[in-house]
């Protein structure tokens, strides 16, 4: 093999260039959506010291969660905060994702009659169901 040969192959093909592609989940909304879905906490200790004497501390403690995500893990919410409004009640209720449609919903309504937003039905509905119509 030639010595042009070797770097003829080594260089990229002219014409063919690379073409930057974009998949969907880099999307602003796919961002945000898994930013309160599974919640972002910022702790920061910011110390000022000259010559070992500390001048000035300062201590950031943040969280960016949706109500629900911020329930499920026990976050500490200002006081004041009232805790018998419909949003709350709705964070508290457990939720799982339906394997047919992907949504979130409750997730006793899952396991026991169907899907809200599809209809889909667990093995547990439809033997609790196949079971309701033989005892008739």
């Amino acid at each position: 093999m030639s010595d042009d040969n070797v770097g003829a192959s080594m260089m990229p093909m002219r014409g063919k260039a690379m073409q930057p592609q974009r998949s969907g989940d880099g999307t602003l909304t796919h961002v945000i959506e898994t930013l309160l879905d599974k919640g972002l906490v910022i702790n920061a200790d910011i110390t000022v010291a000259v010559a070992g004497v500390e001048l000035l501390g300062i201590r950031i403690r943040a969280a960016l969660a949706s109500l629900e995500t911020a329930a499920r893990y026990g976050l500490e919410f200002p006081s004041g905060t009232s805790r018998d409004t419909v949003a709350w009640q709705d964070a508290m209720e457990q939720k799982d994702t339906c394997p047919a449609c992907g949504k979130q919903a409750p997730l006793q309504q899952l396991l026991n009659e169907f899907c809200p937003w599809c209809g889909w039905q667990s093995a547990q509905a439809l033997s609790k169901q196949s079971g309701s119509s033989e005892a008739e």
